[in-house]
């Protein structure tokens, strides 16, 4: 029996690839053909989607991207046999250059195993990290993550060792002589940035490593009960987490006696009510209180004083991801990649006018513009590209001067710029860079929690200036005004949405100022 591969994720499925394996097995049967298919995730070469992969003995073969209308021809030519004729073959899947380039340890199995099976998991290195971090103390655990160089893939590229430490050494309310209480391990898994996706690919592919991430971080501070928060807009990663946890913990991965080892973690998903703001960490615990989204003043810390009132781990899908690999290889196996305090990989997700998008995980220490060329083969329009926007819509505009950058977190702080969650947005040469000022604070209007006057009333004024800017109303006057709105929402707002909105708005001035000029203005937009 042939094994065809044909991926389940969002973006497969958005593209026909339920129907495409309907219709592939119906072909097949009728030719008399004897196939298996496997509902893989993806591998993240999304302009390649529906991708067909076939088992050959000298590897798996790809084809794509794939149609109901190219099914008869691909079985007419042999492509059970791996035959190669065909214009949508690709050859092996790890030779194709976007793959083969990649440095894949946290999606070292996305694409390669069916995402619920939890033999295709351990067969592919799967918990061997736990097994692992059952041999050791908390504190052993929370070391080999801070010899990692582990940072926050949220954005913050915040430690993520120290921020352990300091739920390990939390006392919980209601601890007798330091012992019990309750501790949380919280994933953010409210992937909201523009042009990003890896989160959700985790979650689709390789659903077991972040709950197997987030069992080794509940071990390592004493917690044992988890929540995934996951955006409502994500039904297929909902289902998929839903059933990979069910298999777990009947297998006995999760629950009161994780392998036999007396040890407890628990895991839910909760699901977003579709507010980015619940993006941000504190305001992720109200929504999960049951509260509204509304951001937290800090201090206390997370660490300290998170869901109900109790110490926090809240990380990152990323992050937590990262965390079998380090477990089970060791920390020096992550921190032998990428560079200065930027260590491991980084999965970037190119999007927007580009003509390969897809996630692209390498060390840290590349730059933009290779990232850009030998990744994503130019624009989609083929005209040339003149902006690119990294780290959500709260990241910096970058101009082509710009775009020899290293891919690390110091290097774009050093530019005004955010590295963030790794997403990048191309823009070509048509694009409207005071529209795309405009819209960075029309969007904070709509996603602020309003708790704040900064964040609440400086974005609206802000989109009221910008207008004003773009009719060539009082120009001069009103440039001068935007940049004090600016310093004042970035020195007064109470979190990261109204404090980084300026950031891509002020980049859009200093770096493109014929856009704000009154010729290129009157076209409006």
């Amino acid at each position: 029996m042939v094994k065809v591969f044909i991926p389940r994720d969002t973006t497969s499925l958005a593209l026909g690839a339920d129907k495409v394996a309907r219709e592939f097995a119906v072909a097949a049967e009728q030719r008399g053909e004897s196939v298996e298919i496997v509902r893989n995730g993806s591998r993240g070469l999304f302009w390649l989607e529906p991708m067909l992969e076939v088992e050959t003995p000298a590897g798996r073969v790809a084809y794509g991207p794939v149609t109901k209308s190219d099914i008869d021809s691909l079985l007419e030519q042999g492509v059970l046999q791996g035959e190669q004729g065909h214009p949508l073959s690709l050859g092996l899947t790890e030779e194709i250059p976007y793959l083969k380039k990649q440095q894949r340890l946290t999606f070292a199995r996305a694409g390669i195993t069916d995402p619920v099976s939890l033999d295709d998991y351990q067969e592919h290195d799967g918990f061997k990290g736990l097994r692992n971090a059952l041999q050791m103390d908390a504190q052993a655990i929370v070391d080999a993550v801070k010899a990692s160089g582990l940072r926050g893939r949220g954005g913050a590229a915040f430690p993520t060792g120290i921020k352990w430490q300091t739920v390990l050494d939390a006392v919980p309310t209601g601890a007798v002589n330091g012992e019990g209480g309750q501790k949380y391990i919280v994933c953010n898994a409210d992937e909201g940035d523009s042009g990003t996706f890896a989160d959700r690919m985790v979650m689709e592919a390789d659903p077991y490593m972040l709950i197997e991430g987030m069992t080794i971080a509940g071990l390592a501070v004493g917690a044992t009960q988890g929540y995934i928060y996951l955006r409502s807009e994500y039904p297929v990663a909902h289902q998929i987490l839903n059933e990979a946890i069910a298999k777990a913990e009947a297998a006995g991965f999760l629950g009161d006696d994780i392998l036999g080892s007396g040890r407890r973690f628990d895991l839910e998903v909760r699901l977003g009510a579709e507010a980015y703001i619940c993006g941000e960490e504190t305001s992720l615990l109200e929504s999960l209180e049951g509260k509204r989204g509304l951001v937290r003043a800090k201090p206390p810390l997370p660490a300290i004083v998170g869901l109900f009132g109790q110490p926090t781990v809240v990380n990152n899908v990323l992050s937590l991801a990262a965390i079998p690999y380090i477990l089970d290889k060791g920390p020096q196996a992550y921190a032998d990649y990428g560079m200065g305090r930027s260590l491991g990989t980084l999965p970037f997700q190119l999007a927007g006018n580009i003509k390969q998008g897809g996630l692209i995980e390498l060390a840290f220490g590349l730059t933009l513009r290779e990232l850009m060329d030998d990744f994503g083969a130019g624009t989609f329009s083929g005209r040339p590209a003149r902006a690119v926007q990294v780290g959500g819509p709260l990241g910096a505009y970058l101009p082509e001067s710009q775009w020899d950058t290293p891919l690390d977190y110091e290097a774009f702080s050093a530019v005004g710029a955010v590295l963030g969650h790794g997403g990048v947005v191309v823009f070509d040469d048509t694009v409207d860079m005071s529209a795309q000022a405009r819209f960075s604070m029309e969007f904070c209007v709509a996603e602020s929690c309003g708790k704040c006057t900064p964040c609440r009333i400086g974005s609206t004024r802000g989109v009221e200036v910008i207008d004003r800017i773009r009719n060539n109303e009082n120009r001069e006057a009103n440039m001068e005004l935007l940049t004090d709105l600016c310093d004042t929402m970035i020195d007064g707002s109470l979190c990261a949405m109204g404090g980084m909105t300026p950031f891509p708005v002020m980049s859009a001035v200093k770096h493109f100022p014929e856009d704000f000029e009154p010729q290129t203005a009157e076209g409006g937009a």
